[in-house]
């Protein structure tokens, strides 16, 4: 448990960004589940930007957004690009 004020501050805005990145997390994962089952071109843009908006705010690494990125890309077919 925290004993100063300070920490005690800190705890709550840490548990606040916990909920927030774990949301983002699911988002992410439910959308890159959802592009590689159903391959639309729109689904696997809103993927991509998810990944993206991710990495920004170091909730992944910037090189796990370039695979799942590339995994994405190779799924769509070149004709439907």
């Amino acid at each position: 448990m925290p004993v100063t004020k300070t920490a005690k501050r800190a705890l709550r805005g840490s548990k606040k960004k916990a909920v927030v990145n774990k949301l983002v997390a699911s988002h992410l994962a439910a959308a890159v589940r959802l592009a590689k089952k159903n391959p639309t071109k729109d689904k696997i843009v809103a993927a991509i930007s998810l990944a993206d908006r991710a990495a920004k705010t170091n909730l992944i690494h910037k090189n796990k957004a370039n695979r799942i990125k590339r995994a994405l890309g190779k799924i769509l077919p070149k004709s439907k690009r």
